[in-house]
């Protein structure tokens, strides 16, 4: 039974809609040629490294353990606790300029060869489906057969299969925050014992079971936004997967000697996992997976023809002019890119072994007795190594007579550990003259390291203590 109602690709809409609404699920053909064997390669580098990081020990912890139960984040053997959180912001917003970069000078290479969505889909759901139901032409002969039997029982093997690949992917993503052996543990237990990273698997499973099963495409069609972007992070000169008109057109049949290189096969329509048609210019749709170049390639080796039709170039290119990669837009990008890259190196060799927190104590700002001004700070000390550590908190900068307590001693904090200690400041009244601020520092036994931190000491107005000692007889 043949499929009606297929819509033709065309710029005005999706091809995934016909025109009553519903929806027309793509099986895209398989491909073979150098770019399908690249990204083959490709996705099954990331899936390995996706699937090993969290096996590879580096001192002590898995390679990526982003342990949030005791706020310590272990990142290739360097260990971050909360307060290095704010290093994150170097980390997205280079992570996000760095694929600006990519796209001004290569397209949505992102999103052909790295998207976590492209990778699993491509390489891994939509090989499954191909080994039970078929190719392209055997699935949509399926799916326009009435159910029976043979349907029916393909169809809950490939979803069952779905599933469990679903959870074997959510378990391991699950083991990034909780570490495999507890998620060893969390398995071979009750549900109740962990009901909410039971809760976390169910939720997790069903939305990668949906996406890969059923949603698909349209993720890349509907929800993200970066195709909707590439217009304004591409110009003239940014390679993109695009058709060669002045070579290709008029389209006709390969014996029509005044017909353009373009048969007009719809080879790589058939390939797209989006369902465009290239050779209708540059759309959002278009993910930049090359799996139309190779179809093409493979067209005209058939017809004895010079491959390319459709090709990795510019907008410029396949109009037949010089493309420039070095461009200001490239140039400014590049200063950018290596400014944050300096800020970032600096920035982490900012992180310290342990980190220090000051805050006042709960309750009066200061206080003023017994001939002193007291302001009573607590002090956070968090040991960031795998071993106990030895630490001394001083502090700097105090005026002559101030006493303090809480301050000088060796103290110990367990390994990934921390603790708090009371700081005491008391300024004589006879030589109080206003807040000042003070230093704090944190250093180990060793001295190996210190880490330095602000505080104000405060109190009344000088001049109004002064008047309520005299008033006193003091």
């Amino acid at each position: 039974m043949a499929i009606v109602n297929a819509p033709k690709p065309n710029r005005d809409s999706v091809t995934t809609i016909r025109e009553d609404g519903s929806r027309q699920f793509l099986h895209p053909a398989d491909v073979q040629g150098r770019f399908a064997r690249a990204r083959k390669v490709s996705a099954v580098v990331l899936i390995v490294i996706y699937l090993a990081l969290p096996w590879i020990p580096i001192n002590g912890h898995p390679a990526v353990f982003l342990d949030v139960a005791n706020r310590r984040f272990h990142l290739f053997g360097a260990t971050l606790a909360a307060q290095d959180l704010w290093l994150l912001f170097f980390l997205i917003t280079g992570v996000g300029f760095s694929l600006y970069y990519l796209t001004s000078l290569f397209g949505r290479v992102w999103c052909g060869w790295a998207c976590p969505q492209t990778v699993f889909l491509d390489h891994v759901f939509r090989r499954i489906e191909r080994w039970i139901e078929g190719d392209a032409l055997a699935r949509r002969k399926l799916d326009a057969m009435p159910w029976n039997n043979e349907k029916a029982g393909k169809r809950v093997v490939k979803h069952a299969v779905f599933v469990l690949v679903s959870l074997a992917i959510t378990h391991l993503f699950l083991s990034y925050f909780v570490s495999l052996p507890a998620l060893w543990t969390m398995m071979t237990h009750s549900p109740l014992e962990h009901w909410s990273a039971f809760l976390f698997i169910l939720i997790a499973t069903g939305i990668l079971y949906f996406n890969f099963a059923w949603f698909r495409e349209q993720l890349c069609i509907i929800i993200c936004p970066y195709g909707r972007l590439q217009s304004a992070l591409i110009d003239d000169n940014s390679l993109v997967i695009g058709y060669d008109s002045k070579r290709g057109e008029p389209r006709g049949r390969a014996s029509d000697p005044v017909a353009g290189h373009c048969i007009d096969c719809s080879r790589c329509v058939a390939v797209c996992p989006t369902g465009i048609d290239i050779r209708q210019g540059l759309q959002i749709e278009c993910i930049a997976c090359t799996a139309c170049v190779d179809a093409c390639d493979e067209v005209m080796a058939k017809l004895d023809r010079p491959k390319g039709l459709i090709r990795y170039d510019s907008l410029n290119g396949l109009n037949g002019n010089k493309t420039r990669l070095v461009r200001p837009r490239t140039l400014v990008y590049t200063v950018l890119l290596f400014v944050g890259a300096c800020v970032l190196t600096w920035a982490l060799s900012t992180v310290k072994p342990a980190n220090l927190g000051v805050t006042r104590m709960v309750g009066s700002p200061y206080y003023v007795s017994e001939g002193y001004v007291r302001n009573q700070f607590m002090m956070r000390v968090v040991n960031k190594s795998d071993d106990t550590a030895h630490f001394k908190i001083e502090i700097l900068g105090a005026p002559a007579g101030v006493l303090m307590s809480g301050a000088g001693e060796l103290f110990s904090v367990e390994a990934l550990g921390e603790t708090l200690r009371p700081v005491v400041i008391q300024t004589p009244i006879p030589t109080w003259n206003g807040s000042y601020k003070l230093r704090v520092r944190l250093t180990d036994e060793k001295g190996s390291f210190e880490v330095l931190k602000g505080c104000e000491v405060i109190g009344p107005d000088p001049f109004l203590l002064n008047v309520g000692r005299k008033q006193d007889g003091r």
